[in-house]
């Protein structure tokens, strides 16, 4: 007799999650580059994202940012939020997470990773919480513990930051305490 198993509810996962991983093109930003007359690279990013990674450090959550592309402009924002993990031009991007999670001491049952498109797939099949954007290609949907109900570089990476936070109860409640610092 055949045991059928459902996959555990990913909720229940975000109790675990210490370090989020984020990939830029089409997760943090909307996935369209923009050039400027200089041919300068520009992307589009959303400040609600960029407040919950700030939330989320405060909180004590790690923040490690993997990107294939090259752009300075995007370690420099990343910096300005406060993440200091920041790995551009990887395109072995499972080989530099395992390599930060050692270094780390994180075990990958700690991890929720969010990608949009097939670089992302080796990572997302290794941690303890995969998820997506809303437009992520079909072969991320498929093995997607969460896919939001928010394209990349529209607040996806706020959804899935603010719903780990209030699992483990460390959203802000501006109700009892209005004066957090942002």
């Amino acid at each position: 007799m055949k045991i059928m198993t459902t996959k555990l509810n990913y909720k229940i996962k975000l109790r675990d999650v210490k370090l989020f991983v984020f990939d830029v093109d089409g997760v943090i930003s909307d996935g369209v580059v923009y050039l400027d007359a200089d041919g300068e690279m520009m992307r589009n990013c959303h400040t609600r994202d960029s407040l919950a990674m700030k939330l989320a450090l405060q909180a004590g959550l790690e923040i490690l940012v993997i990107s294939a592309g090259t752009s300075n402009k995007v370690k420099e924002r990343m910096h300005y939020l406060g993440i200091k993990h920041v790995r551009m031009g990887v395109y072995r991007k499972f080989n530099e997470l395992e390599k930060f999670c050692i270094e780390n001491e994180f075990h990958m049952d700690d991890v929720l990773y969010m990608g949009d498109d097939l670089p992302d797939f080796e990572c997302l099949t290794n941690v303890g919480v995969a998820t997506c954007p809303h437009n992520a290609v079909v072969e991320i949907r498929e093995i997607a513990d969460y896919i939001s109900h928010i394209d990349g570089g529209k607040g996806c990476v706020r959804d899935v930051i603010e719903q780990t936070m209030r699992v483990q109860g460390k959203w802000p409640n501006l109700a009892k305490n209005p004066t957090i610092s942002f």
